[in-house]
């Protein structure tokens, strides 16, 4: 089973459409949602899709995980095993 996770990669600066990268030590300022998107393709070198949170100010990458499904509960309820 593949379950979507959401990595938060960068965050709103106010005013307009101003973005920061999380793990940018320099703190770059981009000043367009596709200047973001690219300074983060450029430094992963890796093609994900997107999701943008605009009342949060907030930009995701999507990535697909492999879940283990849950074993079945056992009960014992008469004390057979």
């Amino acid at each position: 089973m593949e379950k979507e996770v959401y990595t938060l990669i960068a965050k709103r600066v106010p005013p307009g459409d101003r973005f920061v990268l999380i793990d940018d030590k320099t703190n770059t300022v981009h000043l367009s949602l596709t200047e973001t998107l690219e300074a983060y393709f450029a430094k992963v070198q890796k093609a994900y899709d997107f999701k943008l949170s605009p009342l949060k100010g907030e930009i995701y990458i999507i990535t697909n995980e492999t879940v283990a499904p849950e074993p079945p509960k056992k009960f014992n309820i008469y004390g057979d095993y």
